[in-house]
């Protein structure tokens, strides 16, 4: 892909008109959503991801282009944990998975693994980013691996820490 798609951040997402180059993007990585308008839909963190990956230019709604930082700030300001999620979003896809969000699901993201993409099997895990310095009660919790087992999925908890790096940790139910 040598050129750039244009895309809006309008509201809390992106958009790019549908074309050769974003649905070469959707295709080969599951990159965006079909919107039903002759547009693919990005989340904020795949919006950013694809920028800071040289896929997309972002621009907002005067036609302004955008920076990272002017983004990160748009996109902070609608999401209070954008910067957590974003580390574990891009962790995640420069690890070659496919991460979508999981709104539905009552998650953050649901996390294919490698090589199956969202149509072909279901995703394997929910995934909820966390800072390493935030607290969880055991009822927030239990209820973040209910959701993991009534949809069938693994619980997968990526904790960043103050470095960027991520840590997963996967949670299961047993039966003794």
């Amino acid at each position: 892909m040598t050129n750039k798609l244009k895309a809006k951040f309008i509201g809390e997402c992106v958009l790019v008109e549908e074309g050769n180059l974003s649905r070469e993007l959707y295709d080969k990585s599951r990159f965006g959503e079909s919107n039903g308008r002759k547009q693919f839909q990005y989340s904020l963190v795949e919006g950013l991801f694809l920028m800071e990956k040289g896929k997309v230019s972002v621009y907002d709604f005067k036609n302004k282009k955008l920076n990272f930082d002017e983004y990160f700030k748009k996109a902070k300001k609608i999401e209070p944990n954008f910067y957590v999620r974003y580390c574990v979003y891009k962790d995640m896809r420069t690890r070659g998975y496919i991460v979508k969000t999981a709104l539905k699901f009552g998650a953050d993201f649901r996390v294919y693994d490698r090589g199956v993409k969202p149509g072909e099997d279901h995703a394997k895990w929910v995934l909820y980013p966390v800072h390493e310095t935030e607290v969880l009660t055991w009822y927030e919790f239990s209820a973040k691996n209910r959701v993991a087992h009534s949809t069938k999925k693994n619980l997968l908890l990526g904790v960043v820490d103050d470095e960027e790096d991520v840590t997963y940790y996967t949670v299961s139910w047993t039966k003794p």
